[in-house]
């Protein structure tokens, strides 16, 4: 046994060491070193996402390393020339929160900064599958999210030492600047070692400490500004209150890709005399406001719906008025303009979703006089407002939840629920689609043979079949719009609705998202820099480019479809991390994706330039980083 195990040893150790020797003569013959050849060469160029450098690589990154490295290998025996370039980005909040929490845990004493979550924190998990999301059928929303997580309890310096950093060297991580010259290296040994084909002539680190990748981003963002696709102004963006500004992707712990969702909140104003547990409100304004994707169809509204036992408060709002709504829906309107003071939701009653039973509220547009809140068992806190307006002739969940009341004595009286707030209310025509009539809920709800509101998938179903037939093959068929496609007429009524003080505009996020310290993020109205990416010419130029690209597969084809419908103003600058400064306004930086955008353009270049990671040693072309002008 002694000797097999010799035997194992010597055949590892000798192909430890052909293995060696075989990427020792690679590098001696420049073998992956690659001119532009000229027009009549067949040629490849593969790349690989760069990865981020807050650590060492991982076998993920192996993985997906051997496709690029299968591929070039695969070309170069077929006879082309093969460029296999690798970057390493370090732009954004990671590094800065990692080096900035380890400066907390080795001075407890120090004032707090904004830092890493803890592994804890970091390893959030996206809600259940089976809560369902609101959609618009108009929009685009993948259901991918990145989930991250780390040993449980380690803190960052527990985190460097379990990737083998020597203990007095840690210390030297609290600056963020020395990760970047501490982990590419390491990046690059290892990529070596994995045998990769990389022409490391064109590697480089991002942020201003490569003078020359810095040059380059304030290059492009100048041209962007002068060609007017770089734009100020207040925008709906996703925001970490904790950080005090956006939060972009590569900002988030968890709730990648998750993008803000506008709503249309419909003012319902409740009816005086108020209830006993109403009356600290008497005197003033109040609505309940259910956020809505549909507001066409409030000319149907025949009840509202809150959770029996969800948690509700009245908030004081900037015009005086009152809003009805869940803490986490106050929390969001907070930072659009609509409290008192920015970020801080002012809490005037707190209510339980049963003492809203039964409240007569004025609704716009519908034919009822007052229509009634009612318990719904489906209402979710974790969307909109808690706060759910009913139109049974085109919501299938409504529908359901209305026939349950009235079929139902034993529920009526669980909850208090008087015959007069339900009964009087028939349903309201409002839309005509092509076989499905003008009560489409009804037809989907009998189709489907679904039984009560308790039938979730099936109501999901039916709800799906509705919303898109309405929305694409609807035609109004009550009020002023009359004869019009419902998507020819949703934005003017919901304008017309806003404008005349019947409604607002209100975003949350799509779904739950956590930033790197740890903070659920809400959206924001912010002073922001935006790159105007829903332009609709350079939407169109982009498509046309698109549609030119072999994309080798029509799932891939029909995704970036998908995402420049969805791409609108990008918010591209930040206040916190590493990264370019803004080259017209310096007090932000550049944000790490928008960075990210045209990096591939600078391996053609980059080894002409540098002949060293960081930038600081000149290259063949004899050009000083600062002889880069925008001339230049």
């Amino acid at each position: 046994m002694a000797e097999e195990k010799q035997e194992g040893k010597r055949k590892l150790n000798f192909l430890l060491s052909a293995e060696k020797e075989v990427q020792q003569w690679w590098e001696n013959e420049k073998i992956f070193q690659q001119d532009a050849p000229d027009e009549a060469t067949e040629k490849f160029l593969v790349t690989f996402p760069y990865p981020y450098m807050n650590g060492k690589l991982h076998l993920g990154h192996a993985f997906t390393v051997s496709k690029a490295e299968f591929l070039a290998n695969y070309y170069r025996i077929k006879g082309r020339k093969v460029l296999f370039p690798f970057g390493f980005h370090c732009t954004g909040m990671p590094i800065k929160a990692c080096a900035d929490k380890l400066k907390k845990e080795l001075n407890p004493d120090r004032e707090q900064v904004p830092s890493e979550p803890t592994p804890t924190q970091e390893a959030v998990v996206e809600k259940a599958a089976s809560e369902k999301k609101t959609t618009d059928p108009s929009s685009f929303h993948s259901n991918k999210s990145k989930t991250k997580s780390k040993a449980d309890g380690k803190g960052q310096y527990d985190i460097m030492k379990s990737l083998g950093i020597p203990e007095e060297e840690i210390p030297k991580f609290t600056d963020a600047n020395y990760w970047l010259s501490y982990f590419p290296p390491k990046a690059v040994t290892d990529l070596k070692a994995f045998g990769a084909g990389i022409d490391w002539r064109r590697s480089f680190i991002t942020t201003d400490v490569n003078p020359y990748y810095d040059s380059f981003v304030r290059w492009q963002f100048n041209t962007l500004k002068q060609l007017g696709k770089v734009v100020f102004g207040k925008r709906y963006t996703m925001y970490s209150p904790l950080d005090g500004q956006p939060c972009a992707d590569h900002d988030r712990a968890s709730g990648e890709g998750v993008l803000p969702q506008e709503y249309t909140l419909i003012k319902l104003q409740v009816q005086e005399p108020f209830t006993e547990k109403m009356s600290p409100l008497s005197g003033k304004k109040v609505y309940l406001i259910p956020a809505t994707l549909r507001p066409e169809t409030m000319y149907g509204q025949t009840n509202c719906w809150v959770a029996p036992e969800g948690e509700y408060g009245a908030f004081q709002i900037t015009n005086d008025e009152v809003f009805i709504c869940t803490q986490r829906a106050a929390r969001n309107l907070s930072f659009q303009g609509y409290s008192p003071e920015e970020g801080k939701p002012k809490l005037l009653l707190s209510l339980k979703g049963s003492d809203l039973i039964g409240l007569p509220l004025k609704a716009p547009l519908t034919k009822y006089d007052v229509v009634y809140v009612l318990p719904m068992m489906t209402v979710s806190a974790a969307k909109g407002t808690g706060v759910v307006t009913s139109v049974p002739s085109d919501s299938p969940d409504d529908y359901a939840a209305l026939q349950d009341l009235k079929s139902k004595k034993a529920l009526r009286e669980k909850f208090g629920v008087k015959d007069e707030w339900v009964f009087p209310f028939e349903l309201i025509p409002i839309i005509n689609i092509p076989n499905m009539g003008s009560l489409a809920a009804v037809k989907a709800y009998e189709d489907l043979k679904i039984k009560s509101q308790n039938d979730s998938e099936l109501l999901a179903k039916a709800k799906d079949i509705v919303y898109k037939a309405g929305f694409y093959e609807g035609e109004m068929i009550i009020g002023p719009y009359a004869g019009k496609k419902v998507n020819e007429v949703k934005n003017t009524i919901k304008s017309e609705m806003i404008a005349a003080g019947q409604a607002l505009l209100y975003a949350e996020p799509e779904s739950e998202v956590i930033s790197r310290s740890g903070d659920e993020c809400v959206v924001a109205l912010t002073d922001q820099w935006y790159i105007t990416y829903g332009e609709t010419e350079w939407r169109k130029e982009t498509e046309k480019a698109l549609s030119l690209v072999n994309t080798y597969d029509k799932d891939v084809r029909v995704l970036f479809e998908k995402n420049l419908e969805r791409l609108n103003q990008w918010a591209c600058s930040r206040t916190f991390g590493l990264g370019t400064r803004l080259p017209w306004d310096e007090n932000w930086l550049i944000e790490s994706l928008s960075d990210s955008t045209i990096y591939n353009a600078y391996y053609t270049v980059a080894h002409f330039l540098h002949t060293d990671l960081e930038g600081q040693k000149v290259g063949s072309a004899n050009i000083k980083a600062n002889q880069l002008t925008q001339k230049v």
